[in-house]
């Protein structure tokens, strides 16, 4: 099933010198960018990360440092990325935990600071969990009836993403081929931050999801412990986590201002 679109939407994997979305680094990005009338762009990146890739991670992807020694860094990309990741909707397999995280990361680490406030994510990992109960090959292998070869190349895993979706849209009639959907259905919590490290509760209020202020509102801690601010700003958080609680704590500070 082909997906209906009102709007670009973009397919991506990310291949990185680890999985930590604060301090690890970007080796290679694939994406499959498809439009609103089926035609798609695609494009892989070569990154040179700027430090070693550690030995386990290139046994994931096979990607050396010599493999990137002449390929360009984050920097010399970053405004070409950010303006693919424009004014579109974004599609991964586990992308709304790792991928994203780690993009806007990067991008905020180069001073190119995206917009991403009115795209609507797509995670197929978790439509693919809530139905199944797999990894990316087993679900290529469960929807296509075909095997991933080069697992763990950005570019056959960003492929693969965009085929499972289809095919589970075809599987699944309770799924609506409707990307406003999609983003619901495969949204664990309603993140304000990428890390996931804010969340809205269920009154829509920006409340902290780790800590001792767990579950507690982000403006009210604010101003209850304005050390906490401190110890955020000074610990090891994603650069995208602290612009939104400097943010949160801003508009606290403006409102109490004005009255």
């Amino acid at each position: 099933m082909e997906l209906k679109l009102n709007k670009p939407i973009v397919f991506f994997d990310l291949e990185t010198t680890g999985t930590n979305i604060i301090d690890d680094r970007i080796v290679e990005l694939s994406y499959i960018k498809v439009f609103p009338d089926g035609h798609e762009e695609s494009k892989t990146l070569r990154i040179n990360p700027g430090r070693h890739i550690p030995a386990e991670a290139t046994a994931v992807h096979h990607i050396s440092d010599e493999d990137v020694a002449n390929a360009p860094t984050f920097e010399q990309v970053a405004k070409e990325l950010a303006a693919v990741f424009t004014n579109v909707d974004i599609a991964g397999f586990n992308s709304n935990r790792f991928d994203v995280p780690l993009l806007v990361e990067e991008l905020l680490r180069v001073g190119v600071n995206i917009d991403l406030t009115q795209c609507r994510f797509v995670d197929v990992q978790t439509i693919f969990h809530k139905m199944e109960q797999r990894t990316l090959s087993a679900a290529y292998r469960f929807y296509c009836d075909k095997e991933l070869d080069g697992a763990h190349s950005a570019n056959a895993d960003t492929r693969a993403t965009y085929e499972v979706l289809k095919a589970q849209l075809d599987r699944y009639d309770v799924l609506q081929n409707d990307i406003e959907f999609l983003s619901k259905f495969s949204t664990q919590n309603r993140n304000v931050d990428f890390a996931g490290r804010i969340i809205y509760n269920d009154k829509d209020v920006e409340v902290f999801n780790f800590g001792k202020y767990k579950g507690m509102p982000v403006a009210e801690v604010m101003v209850r412990d304005s050390g906490y601010y401190s110890w955020i700003m000074q610990g090891d958080f994603p650069l995208n986590t602290k612009n939104v609680i400097t943010r949160i704590r801003l508009r606290g500070l403006n409102s109490n201002t004005s009255k």
